[in-house]
Protein backbone atom coordinates (compact mmCIF):
# COMPACT_ATOMS: atom_id res chain seq x y z
CA UNK A 1 0.00 0.00 0.00
CA UNK A 2 1.40 3.56 -1.41
CA UNK A 3 2.03 6.20 1.77
CA UNK A 4 -1.11 8.32 -0.29
CA UNK A 5 -3.70 5.65 -0.38
CA UNK A 6 -2.97 4.85 3.45
CA UNK A 7 -3.45 8.35 4.35
CA UNK A 8 -6.58 8.48 2.41
CA UNK A 9 -8.09 5.37 4.21
CA UNK A 10 -7.37 7.63 7.81
CA UNK A 11 -10.63 8.79 9.80
CA UNK A 12 -11.29 12.40 8.81
CA UNK A 13 -11.40 13.88 12.29
CA UNK A 14 -7.49 12.99 12.75
CA UNK A 15 -5.98 15.56 10.20
CA UNK A 16 -8.22 18.32 10.08
CA UNK A 17 -6.17 20.71 11.02
CA UNK A 18 -3.62 19.31 8.44
CA UNK A 19 -2.82 19.09 4.51
CA UNK A 20 -2.80 15.95 3.97
CA UNK A 21 -2.07 16.00 0.17
CA UNK A 22 0.83 17.44 1.67
CA UNK A 23 1.85 14.53 4.24
CA UNK A 24 4.34 11.67 3.45
CA UNK A 25 3.77 8.71 5.92
CA UNK A 26 7.35 8.09 5.64
CA UNK A 27 8.28 11.88 6.85
CA UNK A 28 6.12 12.58 8.73
CA UNK A 29 5.62 9.24 10.98
CA UNK A 30 5.89 10.48 14.61
CA UNK A 31 3.14 13.16 14.23
CA UNK A 32 0.89 10.61 12.33
CA UNK A 33 1.64 7.77 14.56
CA UNK A 34 1.05 10.11 17.77
CA UNK A 35 -2.31 11.23 16.13
CA UNK A 36 -3.46 7.89 15.32
CA UNK A 37 -2.64 7.10 18.90
CA UNK A 38 -4.93 9.71 20.67
CA UNK A 39 -7.16 10.21 18.23
CA UNK A 40 -7.68 7.38 16.54
CA UNK A 41 -9.87 4.86 15.84
CA UNK A 42 -8.84 1.02 16.10
CA UNK A 43 -9.20 0.95 12.05
CA UNK A 44 -6.57 3.20 12.06
CA UNK A 45 -4.63 1.73 14.98
CA UNK A 46 -4.51 -1.03 11.77
CA UNK A 47 -3.31 0.44 9.51
CA UNK A 48 -0.55 2.35 11.17
CA UNK A 49 0.36 -0.97 12.09
CA UNK A 50 0.36 -2.91 8.78
CA UNK A 51 2.19 0.17 7.16
CA UNK A 52 5.17 0.80 10.03
CA UNK A 53 4.99 -2.61 12.32
CA UNK A 54 4.99 -2.77 16.01
CA UNK A 55 8.79 -2.12 15.90
CA UNK A 56 8.87 1.16 14.22
CA UNK A 57 5.67 2.52 16.12
CA UNK A 58 7.13 1.41 19.45
CA UNK A 59 10.89 3.54 18.18
CA UNK A 60 9.01 6.65 17.04
CA UNK A 61 7.34 6.48 20.80
CA UNK A 62 10.19 6.31 22.07
CA UNK A 63 11.37 9.74 20.75
CA UNK A 64 8.08 11.39 21.51
CA UNK A 65 8.33 14.24 24.13
CA UNK A 66 4.92 13.86 24.93
CA UNK A 67 2.04 10.94 24.44
CA UNK A 68 -0.99 10.73 26.52
CA UNK A 69 -0.55 7.68 29.57
CA UNK A 70 -3.26 5.37 28.18
CA UNK A 71 -1.35 5.65 24.95
CA UNK A 72 1.53 4.98 26.83
CA UNK A 73 0.56 2.26 28.70
CA UNK A 74 -1.62 0.49 25.44
CA UNK A 75 2.15 0.73 23.38
CA UNK A 76 3.86 -0.83 26.30
CA UNK A 77 1.01 -3.88 27.03
CA UNK A 78 1.19 -4.60 23.14
CA UNK A 79 5.20 -4.26 22.46
CA UNK A 80 5.98 -5.96 26.58
CA UNK A 81 8.50 -2.41 26.93
CA UNK A 82 9.05 -0.67 29.88
CA UNK A 83 7.22 2.74 30.42
CA UNK A 84 10.36 4.05 31.68
CA UNK A 85 12.17 3.61 28.25
CA UNK A 86 10.22 6.12 26.82
CA UNK A 87 11.04 9.87 27.30
CA UNK A 88 7.40 11.10 27.69
CA UNK A 89 8.03 9.09 30.19
CA UNK A 90 10.69 11.55 32.13
CA UNK A 91 9.69 14.88 30.40
CA UNK A 92 7.12 16.03 32.61
CA UNK A 93 5.41 19.66 32.88
CA UNK A 94 7.74 22.20 34.63
CA UNK A 95 4.56 23.83 36.36
CA UNK A 96 1.95 21.22 37.03
CA UNK A 97 -1.58 23.33 36.72
CA UNK A 98 -4.15 23.32 39.14
CA UNK A 99 -6.16 20.60 37.93
CA UNK A 100 -3.73 17.87 36.65
CA UNK A 101 -1.26 17.79 39.87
Amino acid sequence: MSSKECLNKFSDNLFWDADISQMSMDEHSSYIIQRVLEYGQMNDWRLINKYYGLEKIVDECKKMRTLDPVCLAFVCTISHTQKEDYRCYHFKQSFPTHWNS
